[in-house]
């Protein structure tokens, strides 16, 4: 249970980093309040999962799902460029992310 509360915080982390990207500096209500939001319960999440799962892991699972997501979202949906080396060092962090897990 824990190591899914830690995926989901983990896919949160996506959400609300995306979501400072639309609040223009929290002028635009709506992404300022998904971002309060979302940010609440990834760390809620993340905290929860700990509790059953090393710091060390728990956090560079959490860290590295947002960063994939966020990255990959950025990609497909927000016209950043998806080359093969971004797609080889988001490749290389998912690794690490199921590496991590594996040998928890």
């Amino acid at each position: 249970m824990a190591w899914l509360l830690l995926i989901i915080s983990g896919m949160l982390e996506t959400v609300w980093a995306i979501a400072l990207g639309r609040s223009a500096g929290f002028t635009r209500p709506v992404p300022s309040l998904v971002f309060a939001v979302a940010l609440v319960l990834s760390m809620a999440g993340l905290a929860l999962a700990l509790r059953d799962i090393p710091i060390g892991t728990g956090y560079a699972v959490w860290v590295g799902i947002g960063a994939v997501g966020t990255a990959t979202v950025g990609m497909v949906a927000l016209g950043e460029p998806a080359t093969v080396a971004r797609i080889t060092c988001l490749l290389l962090v998912v690794a690490g992310v199921i590496g991590l897990k594996v040998f928890h």
